[in-house]
């Protein structure tokens, strides 16, 4: 669901109650658009966590602790240097606008008490965190808009601070019946869309849930609506609107199976196939359903130099694959040119001097064959092209062919490194992978030639049998899991012919149980590039039949005498510790 307005309301109220009149303790800036304040409250010390970031603006209360960089910005050095000590005496939300106000009550150079203003707005791509005066004079703020970025507003120090009103909405909190009706009769668009293009803070869910209430299809156009039926909705609407004005809010999310699919800070109508759960407060609400959507959205911006490299060698591995298979077809008539020069020895002696082409019996098939001759040449000269033409193809043949099967073999370990990436949890996980690029000769390595130490450790499961499970998160760990961590008799697993983590699961000498194989099987589905996918084929094999080609690539490993199971890759039910 959509960031909107009512839910900036939601955590307003929560606001108010938790922080106001806390004192902040610390500030911290872990990302280059996030902030991260700890403030010291008559209930305890709490962490509001508030991100700018273009692809998932947030601003919750959290429990977790970030680590920040060695030296911190300029923003927060800024920051720190005015409100640190400062108390949050005002927290306020301008109409349903997706923005929270928050006033500081400081000490200045001089010993004097002022106020100054953190305004933070969760607006998608044009979110922002922006620090003013009590004149609403920008002081700073976590990112620069210039009048060469946005021709509405610019956000640069010394500018005044104001919300652009570029879509012209009507302020929910305070619209009448004698706006309303007119609005949603004269949109030339359905009612659902003119519900959220025409009131601040309303998302397209909320405008389904209003229209729900008022037993209207939301995909009428207003003006087929009876006069009846649109004071119905513009009753439905006061209604809904006054549980925010009441500050009635019941935070939950609504879940398909145990896939978190909506959230809302009031209960909703419209999702009457979904399951849902209440929360007391916004910030767990936005915890649970954030929290792994924003580790992996930083790490798939923390990982995008590595991302392009493996991709920029992928492609280029590709093409290089297609040419060599184009090429190696062409030597696919190489033993035809054999067959010409043995039959012009055998048939050649009774050509006639200027022949342009030799009738004869194929004695290989029993078939007749014409043969194109260069009728300047002899018939001794002419095999000797043929024979010529075919070596020369024969060794393209054979040099190609152990081309592609290098290129091939390439291709398949740089598709290894783009699932690594996939499944990168942490920035550890990212170094690994890097390292690996630098040891193969994907990248440079810059300052120091000593390697990364690894020291990132594999997943790790226990079935529901109590067996150990592990899974390597990238080709170094699944190297160091099978010849190194696994002993003889432990088992081994792999999705079949794609590229995945090796999957390792420790026996400790007993016989493993069906169940523990199945458990095994799914975490190789799972963790590999058929993930997603209902039936995955899964090779395993005891660990000491596993073994390692000369000169092979880190992760790469041959067998034989493998065993193959069908299975999906849900892993919902076994346990990581």
């Amino acid at each position: 669901m959509a960031f909107d307005g009512i839910t900036v309301a939601c955590l307003t109220q929560e606001f108010k109650e938790i922080l106001l009149n806390g004192r902040i303790a610390k500030i911290a800036q872990p990302e280059n658009d996030e902030l991260l304040l700890t403030i010291k409250t008559p209930a305890g010390q709490k962490r509001l966590c508030i991100s700018a970031s273009a692809s998932l603006p947030l601003i919750y209360l959290t429990d977790t602790n970030k680590p920040s960089p060695m030296t911190a910005p300029n923003f927060c050095m800024l920051l720190r240097k005015h409100i640190s000590n400062g108390r949050i005496v005002e927290i306020s939300q301008p109409g349903l606008e997706r923005i929270i106000h928050f006033t500081i009550e400081h000490l200045d150079e001089m010993g004097d008490l002022c106020r100054k203003k953190l305004i933070v707005e969760i607006m998608g791509k044009h979110s922002n965190i922006i620090f003013c005066n009590d004149e609403n004079m920008i002081i700073d703020s976590i990112k620069h808009v210039s009048a060469q970025v946005s021709s509405v507003r610019e956000v640069l120090p010394g500018r005044k601070y104001f919300i652009p009103d570029t879509m012209h909405k009507l302020d929910p909190l305070t619209v009448t019946e004698t706006d309303f009706i007119p609005l949603i009769r004269e949109k030339a668009c359905d009612i659902g869309k003119a519900l959220y293009t025409s009131f601040t803070g309303i998302s397209p869910v909320i405008a389904q849930e209003i229209c729900t209430l008022a037993c209207v299809d939301s995909f009428l156009p207003g003006k087929e609506l009876s006069e009846d039926h649109l004071k119905h909705l513009y009753n439905q609407f006061s209604i809904f609107i006054s549980r925010i004005k009441a500050a009635d809010f019941q935070p939950c999310i609504y879940y398909s199976g145990t896939e978190p699919k909506e959230f809302c800070a009031l209960s909703m109508t419209s999702f009457p196939n979904y399951t849902s759960q209440s929360f007391s407060q916004m910030s767990d609400v936005l915890n649970i359903y954030y929290s792994s959507k924003n580790t992996l959205t930083r790490i798939r911006q923390k990982s995008a130099d590595l991302r392009h490299i493996v991709q920029t060698a992928l492609e280029r591995n590709r093409k290089k694959y297609n040419l060599q298979i184009h090429q190696l077809k062409d030597t696919d008539g190489r033993d035809k040119y054999k067959v010409y020069g043995e039959l012009l020895h055998t048939y050649g002696y009774n050509l006639k001097e200027g022949a342009k082409s030799l009738e004869a019996l194929n004695y290989y098939t029993n078939e007749m064959i014409t043969i194109p001759l260069d009728q300047t040449k002899s018939p001794q000269d002419n095999a000797k092209r043929y024979f010529d033409k075919y070596n020369k193809q024969k060794r393209t043949f054979e040099a190609l062919s152990k081309l592609v099967m290098e290129t091939k073999e390439e291709i398949t370990y740089l598709e290894s490194i783009s699932a690594a990436l996939d499944i990168a949890l942490s920035e550890d996980d990212l170094a690994q992978i890097k390292e690996e690029l630098i040891q193969t000769g994907y990248m440079r390595r810059k300052y120091t030639k000593k390697k990364v130490k690894i020291s990132n450790a594999p997943l790790h499961y226990i079935s529901s049998d109590g067996f150990h499970i592990y899974v390597g998160k990238n080709n170094l760990q699944n190297e160091e899991l099978t010849f190194h961590f696994a002993t003889g008799n432990d088992w081994w697993f792999h999705a079949k012919d794609t590229p995945g983590s090796h999957v390792i699961v420790k026996t400790e000498g007993k016989e493993l149980p069906d169940h523990t194989f199945e458990e095994a099987g799914k975490l190789a589905a799972y963790y590999s590039k058929a993930r997603g996918t209902e039936k995955v084929e899964i090779d395993y094999i005891q660990k000491k039949h596993v073994k390692k080609p000369n000169g092979g690539k880190p992760g790469f490993v041959v067998y034989y005498t493998n065993y193959s199971m069908i299975i999906d890759s849900d892993i919902t039910g076994i346990n990581e510790i």
